[in-house]
């Protein structure tokens, strides 16, 4: 008898970028202008619903709990500070109707590695919501509140909270690799992308190393905020849109260096409003940076300055309010007078104050000129100024790390 070889079944195809976008019609460019915000909305809901589709193809079930949700989770919340950056750069460079397609598809794909980033930091700080919801994991919490696992397993809703993180970062890098354009600039976006994922992730484990370890060091939490905020918040969004409009290589070191000081300056202003701002209008408790332990320039700039005058009672005061759970009320005030003490605010202040000149002068070396040119200042110098609104509507409280 011949022996029957069974015919395998066709699996699914394996997943591919969402599909090109139409041609755009002239003054897409001057269109997108008028509204950034909403242009990458829109791209973002197209992309995320052939993803969730392929998603759906694949397990309902998948589909239900990870994809859609994670597609709804970066639909509805976010400032599009990335993208913004990117845009303007790409128009002050001098960026036309050509380049919308690739622009908003790479804008797209820094909006879904920021989900990635904020439902794993989530995940890593136990934190159970973001921007006024629940977050990731929260919601699979609730959904599943018995969560049945085996003895020595992590809990199934953070555990699917970081794959949901992963998915997002695959999206990302598809859109990504997607984007048609020359070989020159291509092999340029791929590097910047590269460097800025990695830089990403070596950000937040120094941020955990930091609390882990208590740092003291200075340098280490610039060095921190350099990585985890600046770069991957202003600076590799800012190299993108240059990249992509073919800027040449003085123009795009000058706006990296001007994103670098106004990011730096946007993490210190969170760190200072994380212990002295308002919570109507930052969104987040106060003092909550000292709650968790983590290693802030503020922080460690007041140590520096407590120990070298000898304040010995304000080291202990710094000592017992950091990664102090009750840290409320009264404690919470005194370690506020015990900052203020050493004079470590007012130090932070002034070093904002340095910054946000400095990327002042060089985004002028950068020598861009028009109305996108104007916009793209406005928009450096306001990253760097205290919220005047709640969080939810743009401030620190969607970067990693920020409430």
């Amino acid at each position: 008898m011949r022996a029957v070889i069974a015919t395998p079944q066709r699996q699914n195809a394996p997943p591919s970028p969402p599909s090109p976008p139409s041609p755009l019609p002239a003054g897409a460019a001057a269109a997108v202008d008028g509204d950034v915000t909403g242009a990458v909305n829109r791209e973002l809901a197209l992309c995320c619903a052939e993803l969730v589709t392929f998603s759906r193809s694949l397990d309902a079930v998948f589909a239900t709990d990870v994809a859609e949700r994670l597609a709804t989770y970066t639909l509805s919340g976010g400032s599009r500070i990335r993208p913004r950056f990117l845009w303007w750069a790409l128009r002050a460079c001098g960026g036309t109707d050509a380049h919308v397609a690739g622009a908003l598809r790479v804008a797209v794909a820094l909006e879904l590695i920021q989900t990635c980033a904020l439902v794993h930091d989530d995940v890593m700080d136990q934190s159970a919501v973001r921007r006024g919801r629940p977050s990731f994991h929260a919601q699979i919490a609730a959904q599943y509140p018995e969560g049945a696992r085996e003895a020595g397993q992590a809990p199934f809703a953070q555990s699917a909270a970081v794959l949901a993180g992963d998915l997002a970062l695959s999206w990302a890098d598809d859109l990504v690799a997607g984007v048609d354009l020359r070989p020159t600039v291509r092999a340029e976006i791929l590097r910047i992308w590269r460097t800025m994922r990695t830089e990403m992730v070596a950000g937040q484990y120094l941020d955990l190393h930091g609390q882990a370890t208590g740092s003291r060091s200075a340098a280490q939490a610039i060095k921190t905020v350099c990585l985890k905020t600046a770069r991957y918040t202003v600076e590799r969004p800012l190299a993108l849109g240059a990249a992509l409009a073919g800027a040449d290589d003085a123009t795009s070191r000058a706006l990296a260096a001007a994103g670098r000081c106004a990011g730096i300056a946007f993490q210190l202003r969170d760190d200072l409003l994380g212990v002295f701002g308002d919570p109507e209008v930052t969104g987040k408790p106060s003092g909550d940076d000292l709650r968790s332990g983590k290693a802030t320039y503020l922080l460690a700039l007041a140590d520096a300055r407590a120990r070298a005058t000898g304040a010995t009672a304000v080291i202990e005061r710094l000592r017992a309010c950091r990664g102090s759970a009750d840290l409320t009320g009264p404690a919470l005030a005194a370690a506020r007078e015990a900052l203020r003490s050493t004079g470590a605010p007012a130090q932070v202040e002034r070093r904002i104050e340095h910054l946000v000149r400095a990327s002042e002068r060089h985004l002028v070396t950068a020598g861009l000129q028009g109305p996108a040119a104007q916009r793209l200042a406005e928009l450096l110098r306001r990253v760097a100024t205290p919220p005047r609104q709640p969080a939810a509507a743009g401030t620190a409280a969607d970067l990693p790390g920020g409430r």
